[in-house]
């Protein structure tokens, strides 16, 4: 009897083989895991920085175009009447409109 399988291959080849199959699949769910860690740290630490220097709130659109800071945000970040201030505008939701006809 021979020690060889169907391909002509040995056990031992055989086993080798599974084996660097087996550390392949290994390293790539290591870079996979640490594709993904990485990815989580930068969004979590872009998150944390626009949240430390900035305040991230909701409100509504008032007559002539105006919205307010509420008042705990402009204590927060010492916002006050006069200082200039960037506004990044993300629209979350549109006031439903009767659409009654007369």
């Amino acid at each position: 009897m021979s020690n060889e399988n169907e391909n002509g291959d040995k056990p031992t080849d055989l086993k080798k083989t599974i084996e660097k199959t087996a550390e392949f699949q290994q390293d790539l769910v290591r870079q996979f895991s640490n594709f993904q860690y990485n990815a989580f740290q930068n969004m979590f630490s872009s998150l944390q920085g626009f949240t430390n220097y900035n305040a991230m709130f909701k409100t509504n659109v008032q007559s002539g175009g105006r919205i307010s800071i509420p008042e705990a945000e402009r204590q927060a970040l010492g916002i006050e009447e006069g200082d200039l201030v960037q506004v990044i505008i993300i629209p979350l939701a549109r006031k439903q409109k009767n659409s009654q006809k007369s």
